[in-house]
């Protein structure tokens, strides 16, 4: 907490700047005043300033301004709290956390993420999948911290809740179409249809499409960050009178889309020997210790993004397919209770091509077969059932529940080669699709029935729940309002890892738990648009198994308890919002990942990918401080600051490991934390002005975060005598990432019809910088590297009727 009272400092001062603008109106006639916020975090709507925990909220307005079109798009950090990153490059699976609580690697079978990702109220199981296309969204809602009573496994660092668009019963409509850089075009529409006998219908569907940033020189082959989205959703609302409700939804989406681009940022850092390629010829293919194979002349080191790689390869699009239906069914049982219901069943299916490390992550060697193609089949299928009762009478308002889920997930994994070098590297061939023998995965190919399996695993995960929490407002003291609640869960979850490395194994995990997570709020009005907060609350991550160890070894829940003091402020007749956080978490039982491919060439597992997950011991300390202040300075001028301090401290974890004489298994290994910078800050500006029988509206907003790390926990050759030794830590560069918007609003289109043309920019300044860096291989090869996306430009039209 070294830095509290500094970022307390910063907010204030924040405060205080923007207060004397505001207060020289205030004396005077109110002026235009803030919108209100809704939210439903507490599982009732309620106004954000009243609602007791740290909130953060976008909604359709501010989403279409960063012209913000799925989750990824959230990675320049327009929440600080929030991070949303690739795992490894790909766009298939999103890594998301918040507050320093970022997983790894959950994109697996029997593997979770620390936040939970809602949509309209239903949990989303996997990783992948999650990067689909928003089908209008109303609102976004970043819940931060534990959130293990309301919303129970998966949420120990919050929560992110999707809210979309329901039915109006009112015929009309919205139809958007748009065009960018890079090959891009979007089309959407959005139809109500009018009430009959009760009945309302929506329809949705869009399409996103993007032509790779990085081009692959190889014909007929896709880029790099390339996607091409499509989705539709039905949505019908039956209410025959004004105590039954039930809303159907059904929905479908598919994303084609390929990984970012993995680049060489550096070779030989630690200054070996480079063998020449006489030595290359007549010795070894594996440098011996303390040398270095030469890169091939084709290779090339890049310190800035690329726009096309140097190595033509093969490289097909990843195709996810994300589906459901829900039914949600709300009973007013009498004015102050409503009962509900929640069913929802949904699959994703995820075929993962993953070649975006052809120049990066393959050691050279004469004749030697690169390009580790990483392929990768997922299949997951959910069903989930929530009852809840949501009431209140006289001082006391209450939510309770039950809550089941289950899960079946299965994924089998190669990874071909598919490039071969001649023996200099001045020229490479393309190894055929179907390979010469699928007995290993140097010789198999990536067609389907051609495919060396490294990897085969299935799981299951079932989840019973029941919870409840109540606030109680005593009338003796109307301004005080004590909130308590509690869960208990009880997770079951077993799988088998039938596949290793091509051979039948018979490795199985059984995982059974129960646990309780309370939570207490104390909340107090201290003063006519503010109210103050102390909170506790805990929150876990379920345990599982990772699929890409050798042995599929179980490992336990890890679990947050965390203290929080928060204030929500709404000031100057409500044209001054500034919210504040600070908070302590301390985690057990954290969830490390090891993992380490073989790049050697000629290796019997060259392309191997081994990684083992143990709980370290002791406690992670998280410890934080966030700002949020809103400001309606003027009509039609509104102003945006918000600011996150994280430190995360990790205990070391035992190293998994055998066959290194350096660091013995079981040794203490330092961890870092992923995809947490310790500052990050953002800030926006709105305006909107009558330009004559138009509307002007004008938004830019920027984008600040240090430096972080990506991975984990990872280890290097770095010693003369070529044992894998110490621990390297290579972090990110610090990110300011700025988008701009301006749109002619209010465009007579004929009839009802109304327009508006936006001119957009995403990455504005055309800023570069590395979001993802290893240094794994740098004794082998050098670091390497994923950049984020270039400018893009485009205009959009969007016509309401």
């Amino acid at each position: 907490m070294r830095n509290y009272f500094g970022s307390a400092a910063v907010a204030v001062l924040m405060t205080a700047i923007a207060q004397p603008a505001l207060a020289a109106d205030a004396a005077a006639e109110a002026g235009p005043t803030l919108d209100e916020v809704i939210v439903t975090a507490t599982k009732t709507e309620t106004n954000l300033q009243q609602t007791p925990i740290a909130v953060s909220v976008l909604n359709a307005t501010a989403m279409a301004d960063r012209h913000a079109e799925s989750l990824i798009n959230l990675q320049d950090g327009m929440i600080p709290s929030l991070r949303i990153a690739t795992f490894e490059a790909r766009q298939s699976a999103l890594t998301v956390g918040i507050r320093g609580i970022v997983p790894f690697d959950a994109n697996q079978t029997a593997r979770d993420q620390g936040v939970g990702v809602y949509i309209d109220g239903v949990y989303l199981g996997r990783q992948q999948g999650l990067n689909a296309a928003l089908l209008d969204l109303e609102r976004l809602e970043v819940l931060r911290g534990p959130q293990g009573t309301l919303f129970g496994r998966n949420t120990e660092g919050g929560a992110l809740n999707i809210v979309t668009k329901a039915p109006t019963g009112v015929a009309g409509g919205r139809i958007v179409v748009g065009a960018s850089n890079y090959g891009s075009y979007d089309g959407q529409i959005h139809q109500d249809f009018d009430e009959f006998a009760g009945l309302s219908m929506k329809v949705d569907a869009l399409i996103q499409h993007q032509d790779p940033t990085t081009k692959n020189p190889a014909a007929g082959q896709a880029g790099w960050n390339q996607y091409h989205r499509k989705g539709a959703r039905i949505t019908g609302l039956f209410r025959p009178n004004d105590a039954f409700s039930a809303t159907v939804a059904v929905d479908y989406a598919k994303d084609e889309n390929t990984p970012f681009f993995s680049q060489l940022v550096s070779f030989n850092p630690y200054g070996k020997r480079v063998r020449t390629f006489a030595e290359l010829l007549t010795g070894p293919a594996a440098a011996p210790a303390g040398t270095i194979n030469p890169l091939a002349p084709l290779v090339k080191v890049h310190s800035d993004r690329q726009s096309s790689s140097d190595i033509g390869t093969i490289q097909q699009p990843s195709v996810d397919e994300t589906g459901g239906a829900s039914l949600v069914m709300k009973y007013k049982l009498s004015p102050e209770v409503e009962l509900r219901s929640i069913t929802a069943g949904r699959g994703v299916g995820a075929n993962q091509w993953d070649n975006s490390g052809i120049e990066s992550r393959n050691v050279f060697a004469p004749n030697a077969n690169f390009g580790r193609y990483s392929l990768s089949d997922l299949y997951q299928h959910q069903f989930s059932q929530e009852f809840q009762a949501v009431g209140g009478a006289a001082n006391l308002t209450y939510v309770a529940g039950l809550y089941y889920f289950h899960e079946h997930a299965k994924e089998s994994a190669a990874t071909p080669f598919s490039n071969q070098w001649n023996a200099d590297g001045t020229a490479f061939t393309l190894r055929s699709s179907f390979g010469t023998s699928k007995a290993a995965a140097a010789t198999a190919g990536w067609e389907y029935g051609t495919r060396f399996i490294t990897r085969a695993s299935q799981a299951d995960a079932d989840s019973y729940a029941a919870y409840g929490q109540a606030t109680f407002t005593p009338s003796s003291v109307p301004a005080l309002h004590l909130t308590a609640g509690g869960r208990v869960t009880k997770d079951k979850r077993d799988g088998s890892l039938y596949v290793v490395n091509g051979k039948a194994t018979a490795f199985q995990f059984s995982f059974d738990k129960t646990r309780f997570d309370p939570m207490l709020n104390l909340s107090y009005d201290a003063a006519e648009g503010v109210s103050l907060y102390a909170k506790y609350s805990t929150g876990y991550r379920a345990g599982g198994a990772n699929d890409r160890s050798a042995t599929f070894q179980a490992f336990n829940p890890e679990e947050v308890k965390a203290y929080e003091i928060g204030a929500k402020t709404e000031l100057l007749d409500h044209r001054l919002r500034v919210n504040l956080a600070a908070y302590a978490m301390d985690r057990t039982n954290t969830q490390i990942d090891f993992d380490n491919v073989d790049t050697t060439p000629g290796s019997p597992t060259q392309g191997a990918h081994t990684e083992e997950t143990r709980n370290a011991p002791g406690t992670s300390k998280i410890r934080g401080f966030e700002a949020d202040i809103t400001a309606r300075i003027a009509d039609g001028l509104t102003l945006g600051v918000s600011y996150a301090y994280t430190d995360v401290k990790i205990p070391d974890a035992p190293f998994p490991f055998t066959g290194n004489a350096v660091v013995p298994q079981g040794t203490p290994f330092p961890v870092n934390v992923v995809y947490s910078p310790p500052n990050a800050a953002s800030a926006y500006v709105d305006y909107e002005a009558p330009l004559g029988r138009f509307t002007f509206r004008g938004h830019l907003d920027a984008n600040y975060a240090d430096a972080q790390y990506a991975f984990q926990t990872e280890f290097a050759d770095v010693s003369p005598t070529g044992s894998l030794t110490q621990h390297v830590a290579v972090k990110t560069d610090s990110s300011f990432i700025v988008n701009a918007n301006l749109t002619l609003a209010d465009i007579k289109m004929g009839g009802s019809a109304t327009g508006s043309l936006s001119l957009w920019s995403r990455n504005l300044l055309d800023e570069s910088h590395i979001y993802r860096i290893s240094a794994a291989n740098r004794g082998t090869i050098g670091d390497y590297a994923n950049f984020n996306p270039p400018r893009t430009v485009g205009v959009e039209l969007r016509v309401k009727y």
